[in-house]
């Protein structure tokens, strides 16, 4: 009885490895994301990017048309110079997805908003840089051209988590990452490295911090 139930717990463990083990891949989308509206068509390019896990299609995500970037804050730990809630697309989660956080995040449209961590004792250490993208559900963001500020914004997004934390995913610059690809980063992410226009910018679309 012993030996058999060592035997099924190690073949539960080997299969829940090989699931962890698998990698993800990037496909391309070559229609425009669904129930985007009217307001949205001029803005959001017409082809896009399907992340595919394990169990299917975990995310896909269409970049805006071009992303208007500024000189770049004093601040070693923002990358970009993006300002305060512009627009940077447009994902959808297929299925139930996840943030940063682990928070999970309806199936659903949602928008991709630029913002920056707050400098204050509650965000510390929550990682190396303090550039995010908050996801709102499109329908309540009616005007691409908007940039609401933080705590707007942060209301917002609440309403894609579901909690009083808005739904959030890393940004980053790009290490040595061919465009488009989905890469591993550490032991658990994987990023979206993409270029829009001159922009180079990778974003964490799968992975929990662990911090």
């Amino acid at each position: 009885m012993l030996k058999r139930l060592v035997a099924v717990a190690g073949a539960a463990f080997l299969a829940a490895f090989s699931i962890y083990a698998q990698d993800y891949k990037l496909e391309t989308i070559a229609t425009p994301p669904p129930a985007l509206p009217a307001a949205y068509a001029g803005t959001i390019q017409s082809s896009g990017y399907r992340v595919v896990g394990p169990g299917g299609a975990w995310c896909e995500v269409w970049f805006r048309n071009a992303i208007p970037v500024g000189a770049k804050p004093g601040d070693s730990a923002i990358s970009f110079g993006i300002a305060q809630g512009t627009l940077l697309g447009i994902l959808r989660f297929p299925g139930a997805g996840a943030d940063r956080r682990g928070q999970v995040i309806p199936a659903g449209v949602y928008t991709l908003r630029y913002s920056n961590d707050p400098v204050d004792g509650a965000h510390q250490g929550v990682a190396p840089q303090r550039d995010f993208a908050l996801l709102t559900p499109v329908a309540g963001d009616a005007d691409p051209n908007a940039t609401p500020n933080f705590d707007a914004l942060v209301g917002m997004s609440a309403k894609a988590s579901g909690t009083p934390h808005p739904a959030v995913l890393s940004m980053e610059t790009p290490m040595d990452a061919k465009f488009p690809s989905v890469t591993k980063e550490g032991d658990h992410d994987w990023v979206l490295n993409v270029k829009v226009g001159d922009l180079q910018i990778s974003v964490i679309v799968a992975g929990k911090y662990e911090g």
